[in-house]
């Protein structure tokens, strides 16, 4: 915990101070400069003890959707300290103090999740984002979960990847599933009970999450990358969501379990 707090001291608020204000700039120009959050986020990885390991790689240079399985606010903080992606979160977050305005300097798609009206602007916005050739990622469960297990994910928000090409002009759009497994707490197993010291459980308020997750020890998180499919604008939504559903499962399956990951099929 000393570490932490020298660390945060010297090191992460020094950077935010440069790098919020250095960050609202590109933003407002409209600049496609992720220095500033990837080095944020690198730095949240060291303070927060969290060792990213990356099996694959994120597509670049062509409209991604990734679709992803989601346990905790440090998944956030993961995924951005390896990857230049567009986050989907909820609305609410955008009027939480800091982390809203956080969000906002990181482009976040916001969607009311109450609203179903609300998934066809969202959809048609992230669209807009890939037909720029940039890459968005989507929690596609719509909530966090444990992490031994994928929900299902939803297709509302997966049919982004057809607007960009209906409605923005994208030729090829790709969808990417990602697993997100916590594997170890301090160099050893993660057992069930322990992953609610890193899941987000509706039991526990944000701020006993955020206490438990500073001070508890080192997480071992892998960010496994599968193969990126290319879609078509008359694919069924809710085909392509299973198999990227199916292909998420199998592989935090195999993490969890210490197992080789599948080979998905192209």
């Amino acid at each position: 915990m000393i570490f932490r707090s020298l660390f945060f001291i010297f090191v992460y608020i020094p950077i935010m101070l440069v790098g919020i204000p250095s960050q609202w700039v590109i933003t407002k120009l409209g600049l496609d400069w992720n220095f500033w959050p990837r080095l944020f986020h690198r730095a949240g990885c060291m303070f927060l003890g969290l060792k990213v390991t990356v099996v694959g790689k994120p597509e670049t240079g062509k409209p991604t959707l990734l679709v992803s399985n989601h346990i905790s606010w440090t998944d956030i903080i993961a995924i951005g300290s390896v990857a230049d992606v567009t986050f989907v979160a909820k609305s609410e977050i955008r009027d939480w103090p800091f982390v809203g305005f956080m969000a906002s300097l990181q482009r976040t798609l916001f969607v009311d999740r109450k609203k179903r009206s609300d998934a066809g602007r969202a959809s048609r916005e992230m669209g807009a984002h890939l037909a720029k050739g940039s890459a968005v990622l989507l929690f596609a469960e719509g909530q966090s979960d444990i992490g031994t297990h994928v929900l299902p994910f939803r297709s509302a928000l997966i049919g982004a990847a057809q607007h960009a090409m209906a409605d923005a002009g994208a030729a090829d759009v790709y969808v990417q599933p990602l697993t997100i497994a916590y594997t170890r707490l301090q160099g050893l197993p993660v057992s069930r009970n322990e992953r609610s010291f890193i899941a987000w459980i509706k039991s526990k308020s944000v701020k006993q999450n955020i206490r438990e997750i500073l001070s508890g020890p080192t997480k071992d998180v892998t960010l496994a990358f599968g193969v990126a499919r290319q879609v078509s604008a008359t694919d069924d939504r809710k085909v392509i969501a299973k198999a990227a559903e199916t292909d998420v499962r199998r592989m935090l399956v195999a993490l969890n379990r210490g197992l080789p990951l599948p080979v998905a099929a192209e």
